[in-house]
């Protein structure tokens, strides 16, 4: 997978307005056929994809863009105990 930015095809992320009220932080318009297409691309390309994140981000220049976030988990330390160790051993030493 490329570590370049992957902009959200067919999303549109903007300023709520100055006349919306407080709790309103974003406005989300959706080009249905833009990111439903854009949206399988990533199906058809990572077998197994269960979320889609997206960060709404203001440009330098003060426009809302959205941006894709590529998560991958961290590899494990074959020499690190699990949480499940971790819950085990902090139960055998509990003095009750």
């Amino acid at each position: 997978m490329s570590d370049e930015k992957q902009f959200a095809d067919g999303l549109i992320a903007k300023h709520p307005g100055d006349n919306a009220p407080d709790f309103v932080k974003a406005k989300l318009s959706f080009k249905l056929d833009e990111f439903k297409q854009w949206v399988g691309n990533i199906e058809k390309s990572e077998q197994g994809i269960e979320w889609l994140n997206v960060e709404v981000k203001e440009s330098k220049g003060g426009k809302w863009y959205a941006e894709r976030v590529i998560w991958k988990p961290q590899e494990q330390n074959a020499s690190a105990p699990s949480f499940q160790q971790k819950v085990a051993k902090a139960s055998q030493d509990v003095p009750w």
